[in-house]
């Protein structure tokens, strides 16, 4: 159990957050979202997200004073929220809620990643990977598992009650379901590296359409489970670091577990298939992720892979609404062929953050470059700013980054 003096920090820091929640802007801010996710813009919108919380935790707002691990997590999450809205909130929104996480288990796929790791920074959680092939002959398909979700109803109680206790009269508790991670292709570049990966797809073609289906029906068989069970997460703010508030999902305010997944968002994304043809990209990604696809209301497609160039095989894909443009688009030719169909879910480079000296009119630059193609091509478009790796230990990069993209938003 919490000590009181964790209590005491915890509700102190659910009071400031609630607080802000009750404030007028933050129903402006999702109304400003909707029309976004509605293809009906009133202005571009702007997210920062995965930050490098490891350069900021030096400073007094962060620092955890709670003593048991339970209490200094939520504690970590109310900080590092307070300290968002107070120094770069650019269109984020404060809930007056907690969501506190179901007892869900999934036994996932029955793989385990097997790598090696280099390491830069000892506080960063940032490394780079070598993954080990655990698919070496076409017998190794059968290494895949279909998932089983299970789910704890007494842990999931004391957890509900623990938390309605610890946030009585200040902020509403929101028991979480499960929002599913589903793409096919990155947990597969884990389990075999990107490179064999690569080659296989040239050499073992068949394998690997193999490999692909075996993904696609587990993920399918972990939906229709969520489903069954009544275990489907309640009504999303974000999806992919981006705003999701929207009235189009026919039950986009229900949380009382009826819901299926054709009320929620999903995100996909291929970012192995980044240097593929389009062709491949159809073959072997296209195919497989238009099933999942399928069963959501709507869809965020993409993350760093460029798809400015396979946009008439994104289009395939049912109930797509947004679509990453990644720092290595063509900007122009991306705004040309997303058009008014789609929101351009804009990656501004990260790296121009973690350069020796950040260049503001540089970033300037790319923001405005950004918002008059998307302006020439009736793109509505929000610029999502994350993967932040690194600000040089300087927290006023963020800060900057913020006002001058708030600006451009609003000019």
């Amino acid at each position: 159990m919490p000590n009181t003096n964790d209590i005491d920090i915890v509700r102190e820091l659910a009071k400031d957050t609630a607080e802000i929640a009750a404030l007028p802007v933050q129903e402006e801010t999702r109304h400003l979202w909707r029309n976004l996710n509605a293809l009906k813009p009133t202005r571009p919108m702007a997210m920062m997200d995965q930050v490098c919380w490891n350069e900021l935790e030096i400073t007094p707002e962060l620092q955890l004073r709670c003593e048991t691990p339970a209490m200094r997590r939520l504690e970590r999450m109310l900080r590092r929220q307070l300290y968002q809205w107070n120094n770069f909130r650019v269109d984020m929104v404060v809930e007056p809620f907690v969501r506190i996480p179901m007892a869900i288990h999934n036994t996932g796929f029955g793989l385990v990643v097997d790598e090696e790791t280099a390491i830069t920074d000892p506080d960063n959680d940032v490394v780079a990977h070598r993954f080990h092939n655990q698919f070496e002959t076409d017998d190794d398909l059968f290494k895949i598992q279909m998932p089983v979700i299970t789910f704890d109803a007494l842990e999931t109680r004391r957890r509900e009650e623990e938390a309605r206790e610890l946030f009585d009269g200040i902020l509403h508790v929101r028991m979480e379901g499960l929002d599913p991670y589903l793409s096919i292709w990155d947990p597969i570049s884990t389990w075999m590296g990107v490179q064999p990966a690569l080659m296989a797809l040239v050499d073992r073609p068949e394998f690997m359409h193999a490999l692909a289906s075996r993904l696609t029906e587990g993920y399918i068989t972990l939906l229709d489970q969520v489903e069954a069970l009544g275990l489907v997460c309640g009504p999303q703010s974000l999806i992919h670091c981006t705003g999701a508030w929207t009235d189009e999902l026919p039950d986009a305010g229900s949380g009382n577990g009826t819901a299926t997944f054709k009320d929620r968002w999903m995100f996909g994304l291929a970012q192995m298939f980044s240097g593929a043809s389009p062709r491949m990209f159809r073959d072997f990604e296209i195919q497989y992720t238009a099933k999942i696809c399928e069963r959501f209301g709507l869809v965020y497609y993409g993350c760093c892979d460029p798809l400015d160039g396979k946009m008439r095989e994104v289009r395939m894909l049912p109930n797509v609404r947004k679509i990453s443009m990644s720092p290595w688009v063509n900007v122009d030719l991306g705004a040309e062929r997303i058009g008014k169909d789609y929101v351009y879910s804009r990656k501004p480079n990260p790296a121009l953050l973690a350069w020796d000296v950040m260049e503001d009119d540089e970033i300037l630059a790319d923001l405005n470059h950004v918002k008059t193609a998307c302006a020439k091509n009736g793109c509505p478009l929000e610029y999502i700013l994350k993967d932040i790796s690194t600000i040089r230990k300087d927290p006023t990069r963020l800060n900057r980054w913020a006002d001058m993209v708030m600006q451009v938003c609003k000019e």
